[in-house]
């Protein structure tokens, strides 16, 4: 059965990014200890769903469009550049009908919710987040992009894995 997922890194005291949406305090991390237990999740990835600033962020500084040609949502309300070989569908509007397509597209395969916050969030408070894989990076930020800015509060969330990467720890909550 498909899931919609969101799965992130966060700072210890809840940031996905800096203020200025830099990732430099993950980067310095570097992902070698990480890139074994990412390529799993990502082979049960079968569509993808972010916002406009994670998009040109990934554009930005990605070195190219790392997710061929999975089928990816883009919620902005811009005209953005598309990437050759990518398969970009630009939306706005309430997440049900995007969750809906996602879904659709993804095949049984799972949807990624990459980011921001703000769109997970969006998922999340219209019932269409099924779980949240966070892991929890050994550093805090003090101010910057929280990790799920909701407007109210959450339904309950049940822990059902923990797993240590290197100093990092990965929790994964399903939405109950």
């Amino acid at each position: 059965m498909t899931k919609i997922q969101y799965y992130v890194a966060s700072t210890i005291d809840g940031f996905i990014a800096d203020e200025h949406d830099d990732l430099g305090w993950l980067l310095q991390f570097g992902m070698e200890d990480f890139q074994e237990h990412y390529d799993r999740f990502f082979a049960d990835v079968g569509a993808l769903v972010l916002g406009a600033t994670t998009y040109e962020w990934v554009l930005r500084e990605g070195g190219g469009w790392p997710y061929g040609a999975l089928p990816t949502w883009v919620l902005t309300h811009r005209d953005l550049p598309v990437p050759d070989g990518a398969d970009i569908r630009f939306a706005a509007g309430e997440v049900d009908a995007i969750a809906d397509a996602a879904v659709e597209a993804a095949a049984g395969r799972n949807v990624w919710v990459i980011g921001g916050g703000p769109v997970a969030a969006q998922f999340l408070e219209a019932g269409r987040l099924d779980e949240l894989l966070i892991g929890y990076m050994p550093v805090a930020l003090g101010r910057g992009r929280p990790l799920l800015p909701v407007g109210t509060v959450t339904p309950p969330m049940r822990l059902t894995g923990v797993t240590r990467i290197g100093d990092a720890v990965e929790h994964v909550y399903r939405i109950e």
